[in-house]
């Protein structure tokens, strides 16, 4: 789960930004996710042992500090990073941000950077955690883990995404189409949908 938040420092456009983590083992997750995100080497995207290099320009490291702000204010907790590191270069580390309410400004904007927002649900909610992931103005990628492979195809079918990942994440094929749904783009890439594109449609009609 860490990489497919962190992975080439969150500029990803399917990156899991925003988590929702079952109540009965949230506390345990959020901990096992702060081990791994502060595992991160962080520095020069050409020492082979770095696996998290600065962020592409100072505007939108300015942008990262700032959005770790406006969340805080807004209830959300810092449980690793949120700052920029004092090395020279534009490196904000791996965040994680906990106790994200649907209103908070972490929940309704996109950061496309470093940032893991993670949020609880009641086990028995489903409905409910399902309608919190839709109410949202973008529709790119989803992902659902579980062990009930029945149950996740449910909520696959309702989640509003283009792409929907089960017990897996990021792992696309060139057949398979991609693209989004509301905000997140119109059309699709890869596939025959993609190719699609690239024709006419033409409707012809004749009476005799």
């Amino acid at each position: 789960m860490i990489l497919q938040v962190f992975f080439n420092k969150g500029e990803n456009c399917i990156a899991a930004g925003r988590i929702f983590v079952a109540e009965s083992i949230h506390d345990d997750f959020l901990e096992k996710l702060k081990d791994e995100a502060e595992k991160y080497v962080i520095g020069d995207p050409l020492d082979r042992s770095t696996n998290h290099g600065p962020q592409n320009h100072k505007a939108h490291l300015d942008k990262l500090v700032e959005y770790v702000e406006k969340s805080v204010a807004g209830g959300a907790k810092v449980i690793t990073g949120g700052k920029r590191l004092p090395q020279k270069g534009y490196f904000f580390p791996p965040t994680i941000l906990a106790e994200v309410e649907d209103d908070n400004f972490a929940a309704i904007e996109e950061s496309f950077g470093p940032i893991m927002c993670v949020s609880r649900f009641d086990d028995d909610d489903i409905d409910g955690v399902i309608k919190r992931a839709n109410k949202t103005e973008f529709g790119l990628a989803a992902g659902v883990f579980s062990k009930d492979v029945s149950k996740v195809m449910r909520i696959a079918d309702r989640l509003q995404a283009g792409t929907v990942f089960i017990n897996t994440y990021q792992k696309t094929d060139v057949a398979a189409p991609f693209g989004g749904f509301k905000q997140s783009g119109f059309g699709k890439d890869l596939g025959q949908e993609a190719l699609n594109e690239y024709l006419q449609t033409k409707t012809i009609t004749l009476e005799y």
